[in-house]
């Protein structure tokens, strides 16, 4: 059923860090992370690419221009995060980020580090999602031609991937924590949304199920890829990953603005769309426990605009 408790809703979004919380408003990013000496604070004024550049603004190229600037923006800030761990529980850096320390200045060596995580994640997604699924299903002779079936065939094993993947990463300690804090980010947002007090009490009421997040996008854009690429009607494998690669763009702005409808409207159409996401959600959130939600308050109240509704959700 559509939900219509929330007095409104808001644009701000968060994103789980190690022993932390991101917090993204409308003008400001705010960085909130406990450590032993207690919270520390970060926060900086936002930079948009739209306004450089207007067109990566407008419906349907916006959401991959989005996209790659949040996911650029939350490598950083996993990257401080992580930094904020004593180096007596840090473990020993991979090979490619000792050979970038060795051979580049701090700051330089930090950007690039930056740099190389998004495009081996980027890499990664791509793997999983596209190539494999597409080669895996390639080798089954009997869906040579069947382009309906083959092409549901491939949409049906990148859920599964996708499943396997949440569940798994579920399942590791620092993870399990990770997914408390993103719990405790969302029902800190549903509390603001609701006009209620930022108290501990009044956040561990809510729901951590909330329909404008990040993991309901990525399943929208696993089901919006079997709808686009039914248009891809070759069989030649590499040929078919080539076709789905170029489509890709076209997949995560569509996706991107039916995410954006869901969250601006209640009804049974972004119910029923939001449903299956609010599900995952399951998998990538857990309970959080009181030090968590004072970290989402505290990095949610460094966000808040000072004037009032210039964070409605598409406004």
């Amino acid at each position: 059923m559509p939900d219509n408790t929330c007095s409104f809703r808001t644009s701000i979004g968060g994103q789980a860090l190690i022993e932390g919380i991101l917090m993204r408003g409308p003008k400001t990013q705010a960085i909130v992370c406990r450590t032993a000496d207690g919270l520390v604070e970060k926060t900086e004024d936002l930079k948009f690419i739209k306004d450089r550049y207007p067109v990566l603004g407008w419906p349907f190229i916006r959401g991959c221009a989005t996209f790659l600037d949040s996911l650029v923006k939350g490598m950083h800030a996993l990257t401080y995060s992580a930094g904020l761990i004593p180096p007596e529980e840090q473990g020993e850096p991979d090979k490619l980020d000792k050979w970038i320390e060795d051979h580049f200045p701090e700051e330089q060596a930090q950007k690039l580090i930056v740099g190389s995580a998004v495009v081996l994640g980027v890499a990664l997604a791509l793997f999983l999602f596209i190539f494999l699924p597409t080669f895996l299903i390639g080798l089954i002779p009997a869906l040579k031609g069947n382009y309906l079936i083959r092409n549901l065939s491939e949409g049906l094993l990148k859920i599964l991937i996708l499943l396997a993947y949440m569940i798994f990463s579920s399942k590791l300690k620092d993870i399990k924590r990770v997914f408390s804090y993103h719990g405790a980010e969302h029902k800190t947002i549903f509390c603001y949304e609701h006009k209620l007090p930022l108290t501990v009490e009044n956040v561990r009421k809510e729901s951590r199920f909330h329909p404008r997040c990040g993991t309901s996008f990525l399943l929208v854009v696993v089901v919006v890829s079997i709808i686009v690429n039914s248009f891809v009607r070759v069989d030649n494998s590499f040929l078919r990953m080539l076709c789905h690669l170029l489509l890709l763009p076209a997949v995560v702005g569509l996706s991107y603005e039916i995410n954006r409808w869901c969250g601006k409207h209640d009804n049974i159409i972004s119910s029923i769309l939001s449903a299956p996401g609010k599900w995952l959600q399951r998998i990538t959130t857990n309970e959080p426990d009181d030090g968590m939600i004072e970290c989402a308050i505290r990095a949610l109240e460094l966000v808040i605009p000072e004037e009032e509704g210039s964070d409605i959700w598409g406004g």
